[in-house]
């Protein structure tokens, strides 16, 4: 299978995934509203999922993937068995660890994350309690994650891809038949949590048998002697740098929200839901498949092949993010008012959350393009330039917060992370370049004014909608606002790739830098 069809396979699975998770979304949105409970929820779960990024899909992916390719490709499968058998292993002992002191720690581990909320006692009672109920999450998560990079080597992408959609319909279930038996409703989320975290793990553990892949636990201190598994921790050490960079800067800004108004943390968390769908659709999807096979490339010294994977990717990030940002800008609130606007999820709920997806949008090409950019250097073992990069756009993003806060509020800080990505992708692409490492191909010049040519009309025709349409006023029934919105959308995909048809530019180009 080729790597564009391995990538079409991510985006259609993490399409499935989101519009799943957009519907746990609306419905968690009109069963729980706006309030305290669900600022308790956001923040609780938060923590585990910051953590997770860290042990999983983050610093772990980021140090195993490269060496568990190399291993691969130069060794054994007894000696390949093995190394899956160790690091299983010591990644599962240590994040149960993590997990048993999170329990224990969750009141400070609360307080760090949103100080904010200790002037409400009853909601920082709230977000310690499910903090302590949802943290071993992790330990779900972290061997998702191992199954996942091995499942993904192994050039079998589907059933990673599909997993998160299993943690949705996990709370989909919870919102709509367990909260009614809580007196306090907003735990039955917390259930929801745990139950999709250990769903995920189960469905893969088939398919790692099914290719004599399943991990046999081996005792971890004995682990840690094996020289490929002290290899990944060494690569691992960076990269918790580079991911708790990143997390750091998302710590700083809960925490920031925490003392905005009421509600701060909850529009921020339905804002982010919505750029995901751009984020998961292109830059997860490529970013998944690229860094094994650029890992592979760069093993095998197959330079051409190396330069080739990383100018495909871009070049698709360009095509499909700089109209995805403009139509997430000028089109937010017609989406947040249809998918979550209700009695609990007011007018002003929808205009907050709808400034917060404009703030993201602004900076959606350098979020996206770091998931394309990155792997580059992961390939080769080099996770210490990310990790400065990182560094720089941390204090970035907080010299904007200084300026945006004050003047946006929380849209302000949805602006800052979307600035500070854009630094970050851009020292990144400097530096691939400068090194040689990177060097583009043929089409940026007609890629560029075709871009331009269809985002201009894009821009015309989402104004001109948005100018006539009022959508948190409409009296249509549900079902005609969505068709509304989706003709919207659809009508706004046909302009722009008929545009990049009649400026000469067709969707095939993008796969002639691929290489097979």
């Amino acid at each position: 299978m080729s790597i564009f069809r391995n990538a079409a396979v991510i985006s259609a699975m993490t399409l499935l995934s989101r519009v799943t998770g957009l519907i746990r979304d609306i419905l968690i949105a009109r069963v729980f509203g706006v309030s305290g409970d669900t600022d308790a929820y956001y923040v609780a779960f938060r923590l585990p999922n910051l953590l997770r990024r860290l042990f999983a899909e983050g610093a772990f992916q980021q140090a195993f993937v490269p060496m568990l390719a190399d291993v691969k490709s130069n060794r054994s499968a007894e000696e390949t068995k093995s190394f899956i058998d160790k690091v299983a292993s010591l990644l599962g002992f240590i994040v149960l660890c993590v997990s048993i002191l999170g329990v224990i720690a969750a009141p400070i581990l609360v307080f760090v994350i949103a100080s904010g909320l200790a002037e409400e006692p009853a909601t920082f009672d709230t977000a310690t309690r499910l903090t302590r109920y949802m943290f071993p999450y992790i330990f779900f998560m972290s061997l998702v994650a191992l199954s996942s990079s091995v499942l993904n080597t192994w050039k079998h992408f589907a059933i990673p891809a599909a997993v998160p959609i299993l943690l949705n319909l996990s709370l989909i279930t919870a919102t709509l038949f367990v909260a009614p038996l809580f007196d306090q409703p907003i735990y039955a989320l917390a259930v929801g949590v745990m139950a999709g975290g250990f769903l995920q793990l189960a469905v893969q553990i088939p398919q790692l048998a099914k290719f004599h892949l399943l991990p046999r636990f081996v005792n971890p201190f004995k682990a840690m002697k094996d020289p490929s598994v002290r290899r990944v921790l060494k690569l691992m050490v960076p990269a918790l740098f580079a991911v708790g960079v990143a997390q750091i800067s998302i710590l700083i800004n809960t925490n920031i929200a925490s003392f905005l108004a009421e509600g701060s943390v909850t529009w921020l968390a339905y804002a982010d839901r919505l750029m995901e769908f751009p984020t998961a659709l292109l830059g997860v999807a490529l970013g998944t498949v690229l860094l094994p096979s650029l890992s592979a490339a760069f093993a095998k010294g197959m330079t051409d092949r190396y330069n080739a994977l990383l100018d495909w990717g871009l070049k698709l990030v360009v095509a499909f993010a700089v109209p995805a940002a403009i139509g997430l800008a000028l089109l937010g609130e017609g989406l947040v008012s249809v998918l979550f606007q209700s009695s609990r999820f007011n007018v002003n709920d929808v205009y907050q959350t709808a400034t917060a997806v404009t703030g993201y949008s602004i900076g959606l090409i350098g979020l996206i393009g770091i998931k394309i950019l990155a792997p580059g250097f992961y390939a080769q073992k080099d996770i210490k330039t990310p990790v400065k990069v990182a560094c720089a756009a941390l204090i970035v993003t907080q010299i904007f917060n200084l300026v945006n806060v004050p003047l946006f509020s929380h849209a302000g800080l949805a602006l800052s992370v979307g600035l500070g990505a854009c630094f970050n992708a851009c020292c990144l692409l400097i530096i691939l370049r400068r090194r040689g490492v990177f060097t583009p191909l043929a089409g940026w010049k007609k890629l560029f004014l075709t871009v331009i040519v269809g985002s201009v009309l894009l821009t015309a025709y989402l104004l001109v909608i948005q100018h006539y349409c009022d959508w948190t006023q409409m009296a249509y029934p549900w079902a005609v606002k969505l068709g509304l919105v989706l003709g919207v959308v659809m009508g706004a995909a046909v302009l722009y790739i008929g545009t990049l048809a009649v400026c000469g530019y067709r969707l095939s180009a993008l796969k002639a830098s691929e290489v097979d």
